[in-house]
């Protein structure tokens, strides 16, 4: 492998969030010298893989756990909007690549699923109301529909409504623009496009040791070719760190105030897939129903129609597992590594008050296959235990940052961590990631490189690429321009 001195900007991590990163500075200024690092052997075999995350296109229609209620009991949909503005910016992103003929058939990774919600109980379906209510008088959701009606029920989610009794309270809501993702499929076709359109490739099999400041530029990135054992140190204007789970143990080599404070917990994850296709061909939708009193908001439970390894595919779950590992293919060691003076306390203050979290964990690791399939029989009656295999998903770290009231917090979603002159970005955290891949890596670019974006140039480019980005919206363009991306994705 050859490689120059230096770079505008070295992405580290083969995964969605680089991929963007990478392909939106190049399409801003095919100029930009950037070098992507990937540790394993192939680009999306970590978080980005299909079968590594629930690939619903998180929008916040169905995600009950975005709409969290208030003391008053009103429902705050909030983070439901922000969440659904940006996965539009994403569908926005894709629209421009195959409007520019970068992207042959967008189907290739995104499909049309319909999102649902569906709770049990009389309070529950209460809150699924409220809901609906708020989410009704709202444009980016006012095509929901809602329904205590099991007959309609059942002519949305057949499989899960077979042999219910009348008597059981339920309560469904719907929103029929849903989708079905393959991150792992699009982010080869983004680093594709770097590679044979802005000769930008990936280069695999190389493992970032540190990442330490350079008096003459602005940083040192140190790695090794693992099949060589070669080291190389390569400078760089700008990093961006984006190695999954790994970002943390990355962050701290790097010698920002900013890193301060924070920790990491691990969750990995499993699924029941589904082995018959009888079975699958009676469920064409994504479910989402809410997490147990005190579960947290990654349990939230779903019955989920995918598209993988090019067929549909039906899943159930998430259920959590515990490894200290930082990533599916990383150390065990990786946890007590990633404890340092400066986040001891945040770390045993977020233990301390998530305790709840602590005792959901060990319930989830000592199930067993029976105990999933109960879970599972709250949504098909009649699961039979030969008809679904478990599946290991991906590893996922859970940002803990200090809180002056609790020590420590842990926090759950995405977090950017920038120096002060936004020479290097870190991302940390796990869901909605993926899903707005493109709006996150805007943010990083205005950090990094405001002068793209905030040119009169840029600003052009993007209005075409993203036409959400920094808007105001109103019903009337958000309604063109779902119509707009819907046509060119083929949904």
């Amino acid at each position: 492998m050859k490689f120059e001195k230096e770079y505008d900007l070295i992405c580290v991590g083969g995964g969605i969030m680089s991929a963007n990163l990478a392909l939106m500075a190049k399409i801003l200024n095919p100029d930009i010298k950037i070098l992507i690092l990937e540790r394993l052997p192939e680009v999306a075999l970590e978080s980005s893989a299909a079968w590594n995350n629930a690939g619903t296109g998180h929008s916040a229609l169905c995600e009950l756990n975005y709409c969290p209620e208030n003391e008053d009991g009103s429902i705050d949909i909030s983070k439901a909007v922000k969440i659904c503005q940006q996965f539009e910016i994403s569908k926005q992103f894709w629209s421009y690549l195959v409007e520019e003929r970068l992207i042959e058939n967008p189907q290739d990774f995104v499909m049309p699923v319909k999102h649902h919600s569906w709770v049990l109980g009389e309070e529950n379906s209460d809150y699924l109301e409220r809901r609906y209510r708020a989410f009704k008088n709202h444009f980016m959701f006012d095509s929901i529909e809602y329904t205590q009606d099991k007959q309609k029920m059942a002519e949305w989610f057949p499989l899960i409504m077979h042999d219910r009794s009348e008597e059981e309270p339920m309560a469904a809501s719907r929103i029929d623009r849903g989708t079905e993702v393959n991150y792992g499929v699009l982010t080869k076709k983004l680093f594709q496009i770097l590679e044979e359109k802005y000769d930008t490739p990936v280069h695999c099999n190389c493992e970032v040791l540190d990442i330490d400041p350079d008096p003459e530029i602005e940083w040192t990135v140190e790695f090794k070719d693992s099949k060589t054992d070669k080291v190389y140190d390569v400078d760089a204007e700008h990093v961006f760190i984006g190695a999954g789970g790994g970002s943390l143990l990355l962050l701290q080599k790097v010698e920002i105030e900013e890193k301060e404070g924070y920790g990491g917990f691990p969750v990995s994850g499993e699924w029941l897939v589904c082995n018959n296709d009888e079975i699958i061909q009676q469920h064409n939708a994504k479910v989402y129903s809410k997490a147990g009193i005190g579960d947290p908001p990654m349990s939230t439970p779903h019955l989920d129609t995918r598209y993988i390894d090019g067929k549909r595919q039906l899943i159930f779950g998430p259920f959590a597992g515990f490894s200290p590992k930082f990533l599916k293919e990383g150390s065990n060691l990786d946890l007590v590594k990633s404890i340092q003076f400066d986040n001891i306390s945040p770390m045993l203050g977020a233990f301390w008050h998530n305790l709840p979290l602590t005792k959901y964990l060990v319930e989830q690791v000592i199930m067993s296959k029976e105990d999933r399939m109960k879970s599972l029989r709250k949504f098909v009656k009649d699961a039979k235990s030969e008809d679904w295999d478990i599946m290991v998903a991906g590893q996922r770290v859970q940002i803990i940052k200090k809180d002056e009231y609790e020590g420590g917090k842990l926090q759950f979603g995405t977090e950017v961590i920038t120096s002060r002159d936004g020479s290097i970005t870190c991302l940390l955290g796990a869901s909605p990631g993926a899903s707005t891949a493109t709006a996150i890596m805007l943010e990083v670019l205005e950090k990094a490189f405001p002068e793209l974006l905030f040119s009169d140039k840029g600003e052009k480019s993007l209005q075409k690429i993203v036409p959400f980005y920094k808007k105001k919206l109103s019903a009337e363009i958000f309604k063109k321009e779902v119509l707009r991306t819907k046509n060119k994705l083929k949904l």
